[in-house]
């Protein structure tokens, strides 16, 4: 599974020309992209495909906030979000990729995965978890597990939310002194922000290694919350509505002359 085209990287994306002119424009956008994702998802829904949604990025980029807008709309019982933290300790000792082999959707449902099995090249690289024969041997891994979910027909969005250094600080300082968001904040987050330098090169590395024709990474800029959040549904609905039909199944005629009758 070769490259389709040049790797996104952090440095050369465009961080400044996406805001939207007031809130009425962006939430007229938001309504019409999340119905547009819930007809996506009940296309899923009535052929039992499956789709897998990744978000990687920066700490407090938004992640959580896009899914959330992602998911208003869609009936929790086709959708399961994972948040992906620390493997727990019967999950330590096996191969990376197994807790994430327990999550993936079931026909006709999304599983989407709040960080993901990236974290191997990307936190658990850069603190030093994972040997370096460890995070260097993973770039290939990961694109067989990718290659082999979708030649079993599952569909695979990958995202990665990029904030600036500036709006990640003033983000964090807002959580700092919010007692509602503190909880937010972790001494983790603020050792991670330490070595932005090296989760740069990573996240760069990880880019130009798992790139691929059939799971491309797409990355958005988030120092606009309102942008990165249409844009994350934009990508959804594009990348899931490719080479699918999402209208409406047909009504079976024996059925509705069935119901007619009953219901008059």
């Amino acid at each position: 599974m070769g490259n389709s085209h040049a790797a996104p990287h952090l440095d050369k994306l465009d961080m400044k020309e996406h805001r939207f002119v007031d809130k009425a424009a962006y939430l007229k956008e938001l309504e019409s992209l999340q119905e547009q994702v819930m007809h996506v998802q009940q296309a899923y829904w009535h052929s039992k495909r499956r789709a897998i949604l990744v978000f990687e990025g920066w700490d407090a980029a938004g992640k959580g906030g896009a899914i959330r807008r992602l998911t208003e709309t869609l009936d929790p019982r086709g959708a399961h979000v994972w948040p992906i933290a620390a493997p727990l300790p019967q999950e330590q000792g096996r191969h990376y990729l197994w807790r994430f082999w327990q999550r993936l959707p079931e026909p006709g449902t999304f599983a989407i995965f709040d960080r993901s099995w990236y974290g191997r090249v990307l936190v658990e690289r850069v603190e030093g978890f994972a040997k370096p024969s460890e995070w260097q041997r993973a770039y290939d891994e990961i694109n067989e597990f990718e290659r082999l979910l979708i030649d079993d027909g599952v569909r695979i969005v990958k995202l990665f939310l990029h904030i600036s250094e500036d709006e990640q600080r003033r983000r964090f300082r807002e959580r700092l002194h919010n007692p509602y968001k503190r909880w937010k904040l972790t001494s983790e987050d603020l050792r991670n922000r330490a070595r932005r330098p090296q989760y740069e090169l990573a996240t760069n590395q990880m880019f130009d290694r798992t790139h691929t024709k059939h799971a491309p990474w797409h990355l958005i800029p988030a120092d606009a919350k309102w942008y990165a959040r249409v844009e994350v549904l934009r990508q959804v609905v594009a990348r899931l509505s490719e080479g699918v039909d999402i209208s409406p199944p047909t009504l079976d005629e024996a059925f509705l002359r069935e119901a007619e009758t009953l219901l008059g």
